[in-house]
């Protein structure tokens, strides 16, 4: 079976498209998971809420189980938990961060101010 330009290309972009989905997924559980303490219950969760999500994908997109896909999507699962947390401690240096990156970014949007004042 000859692999034309075009397929690869578009093998390519969906391998681009799933990592980065995985990556983006992954932010918000490692933001929560660097705002709670370390082997607690809601750290594990953090931790492996996402996994169904990397599973889904695989299914999907038809991605196969051979072992060479292992290693990109799990950089990517850490990646985004490793981003999450950078992003939480960021934002905890320059302001009183939440669990939560989507009210922490709301936050930071409107100035700070809660309840339109």
């Amino acid at each position: 079976m000859v692999i034309v330009r075009s397929e690869m290309f578009s093998v390519a972009i969906l391998w681009f498209g799933v990592v980065s989905a995985v990556i983006l997924f992954n932010l918000p559980f490692g933001y929560w998971r660097a705002s709670v303490r370390k082997f607690s219950r809601p750290w594990f969760l953090s931790v492996h809420l996402p996994v169904p999500f990397v599973i889904f994908m695989r299914i999907y997109f038809r991605l196969g189980w051979h072992w060479t896909t292992y290693p990109v999507l799990v950089g990517a699962y850490f990646a985004g938990q490793w981003w999450g947390g950078r992003i939480y401690r960021r934002l905890d240096r320059s302001m009183k961060a939440s669990s939560c990156l989507l009210v922490d970014l709301f936050t930071l949007w409107s100035g700070g101010r809660e309840n339109g004042a």
